[in-house]
């Protein structure tokens, strides 16, 4: 395992930050004193570098594919500087000991913004511009380099927020690297996490798998950062909620105000803004979906230039029953989109059967 480290790291001497010892490592963080998460890769903790700069230190204790994990994401990362990109301070592989050093982001991840009660929620401009900063940072990572960059796993826990609520696309460990004019992708596993992945990863029979994956799982998060809460609820009050991309659709396609709180009429109309966008993210074709370019200029404008697309549905076999305009009529009604794995849906249909 270790062997495939050391061979990349001597090939792409010109792509790497700073190499420490592992002795510089428990230095940093004090013999792994402050923790601050951990996952299935290993755990985070908290360090500081001489120069007095915090940094956020991944160690990554549970290896796949002879330690391809770490691989993947010096590999991509290691080329990326951009604003809205985690940037990698340098990297530790001692025997099985590796670790990545991060720029630490004193606000942590988007999901505590998002769905825990324990932190004051952000206003809706300011996670407008958030969602903004996210889109032009997975921009970057498509154009943006000399290779295309696919994330495949954008979702509230992989984007980081620094002592600016300034966002940080994070967590490469799924990344893919391709070639810029390459538009398709071979898989030969699904990578993401439910709730968030591209039907396309999961169902063979719906189109390739491109950078248009990003644009779903963009979608998905989108949805969240507008409502504020999961788009799947099994304890929704009404069944109908359940899935709420469809449910707020049928509320914007009737004419109803769909108010959160005492939001004023800007932030409803930045609320709708992104929710639009967002269903035009989910469609299930990823043909249908528009560029991070595009999704980026949507986020920018004014929502009263944008049209509305097709109701998402639940399950990829819904099809609408006729079409919603005529821009639908001439690609042949192939806007649909799901709510994640088939396993989704088939909680879905138990959770409305039982109500």
């Amino acid at each position: 395992m270790y062997d495939v480290i050391e061979e990349f790291l001597q090939t792409n001497k010109d792509l790497m930050p700073v190499r420490y010892s592992y002795s510089d490592i428990r230095k940093m963080t004090k013999g792994f004193k402050d923790k601050l998460g951990e996952g299935g890769y290993g755990s985070v903790y908290k360090g500081k570098l001489r120069s007095g700069r915090f940094v956020a230190i991944k160690m990554l204790e549970k290896s796949k594919a002879n330690g391809q994990d770490f691989v993947d994401e010096v590999s991509t990362i290691g080329r990326i500087h951009h604003v809205n990109v985690v940037q990698l301070v340098g990297f530790c592989v001692k025997g099985s000991k590796r670790a990545l050093v991060y720029r630490f982001m004193p606000n942590g991840s988007l999901d505590k913004y998002l769905f825990s009660q324990e932190v004051s929620p952000l206003d809706c401009k300011r996670m407008c511009e958030i969602s903004c900063g996210v889109a032009r940072g997975i921009e970057y990572l498509h154009r943006g380099c000399n290779m295309q960059i696919l994330h495949f796993d954008i979702k509230p826990h992989n984007i980081l927020l620094d002592e600016n609520f300034i966002p940080k696309v994070s967590d490469f460990g799924l990344a893919r690297l391709s070639p810029l004019g390459n538009s398709i992708v071979s898989l030969t596993v699904a990578r993401g996490t439910m709730g968030y992945i591209a039907p396309e990863l999961v169902y063979k029979n719906i189109g390739a798998v491109s950078n248009k994956a990003d644009v779903y799982s963009f979608g998905m998060l989108l949805m969240e950062m507008a409502s504020r809460r999961k788009n799947l609820n099994a304890g929704a009050d009404h069944t109908s909620q359940i899935y709420f991309p469809s449910w707020i659709y049928d509320q914007f396609k009737e004419g109803n105000e769909v108010e959160m709180g005492d939001a004023t009429k800007d932030e409803s109309k930045i609320r709708k803004k992104m929710i639009i966008v967002a269903f035009w993210c989910i469609q299930m074709n990823p043909n249908d979906r528009p560029t991070m370019s595009r999704v980026k200029k949507m986020l920018e404008g004014d929502v009263d230039s944008l049209q509305m697309p097709p109701k998402p549905f639940v399950c990829p076999q819904e099809k609408p029953i006729q079409p919603v305009n005529d821009e639908v009529e001439k690609s042949d009604s192939r806007y649909s989109t799901m709510a994640s794995y088939h396993e989704d849906s088939e909680e879905i249909s138990q959770i409305i059967q039982s109500s």
